[in-house]
């Protein structure tokens, strides 16, 4: 019998992770470099990122860069590109909340929330796509919410583009996936990051988040790793247009 385990096993795939200055995209690299793969962490922050660099070691690099500068994806696709190859796998998980509620929404909030959380993943893998597409592999993962199907106060503008990942995410998959790129999203619950600071600051909503679920906390880090593999490797063949909740149930009640 074959080793099952295997199907996980991402040695010699290059990925590129957005995001991966913090939360669960540092998480994200992390995982992925664990299972063999190499990979080119992305965000504005360049001390985090070489801290992480260094931390992965030499299976990973780092590119500096605003993944939401309009018109700027073809270079940035160049530079991912550079140190390993094109990437094989690109994790979309960077992203911006500025919990403006809806009477109190600016333009420029309203137009820095999607160019960041929903224009940057469709541009970027636009630019990425044609050498997986040579390649007859690749995986997106995009990273959707609680607010893709929530409506959460203060998330007028975050839930507008997190319902619109959901949607891309199955567009995507529309228009790649017969050319072998798989294309799904992770939905996470709350977990302790940035985005989530003011969440978990107030004890009271943490626990009040935590009893929503179905297991009856919230998410650790490391709950991201299984389904996020799950999502990059041979073990999602056949799953594609979809959006995984890693939430503790918490959309299940």
């Amino acid at each position: 019998m074959s080793d099952r385990r295997a199907l996980f096993d991402l040695s010699g795939k290059v990925a590129c992770v957005t995001g991966a200055s913090s939360g669960l995209g540092r998480q994200a690299a992390l995982a992925l470099a664990s299972a063999g793969a190499r990979v080119v962490c992305v965000a504005r922050r360049a001390a985090a990122l070489e801290d992480l660099r260094r931390q992965i070691g030499p299976a990973a690099a780092a590119v500096a860069g605003d993944v939401a500068k309009a018109g700027g994806h073809k270079a940035l696709c160049a530079e991912v590109s550079a140190p390993f190859g094109p990437p094989d796998i690109l994790i979309h998980a960077a992203g911006v909340n500025t919990r403006q509620a809806a009477d109190e929404v600016t333009p420029e909030g309203w137009e820095a929330t999607l160019a960041l959380n929903l224009s940057a993943p469709f541009y970027l893998s636009q630019a990425i796509v044609p050498a997986m597409r040579a390649k007859g592999w690749g995986r997106i993962v995009n990273f959707a919410s609680l607010q893709s199907s929530r409506a959460f106060p203060g998330g007028i503008a975050y839930g507008a583009s997190k319902g619109g990942i959901a949607q891309l995410t199955r567009a995507m998959a529309e228009a790649w996936s017969k050319d072998g790129i798989n294309c799904n999203a992770l939905g996470p619950g709350f977990f302790p990051t940035e985005l989530t600071q003011a969440v978990f600051d107030d004890p009271d909503r943490a626990a009040r988040n935590a009893a929503q679920t179905c297991v009856g906390r919230n998410g650790r880090m490391e709950d991201i790793d299984g389904p996020l593999l799950f999502l990059c490797s041979e073990a999602s063949s056949f799953v594609t247009g979809q959006v995984l909740m890693v939430d503790g149930g918490y959309t299940a009640k």
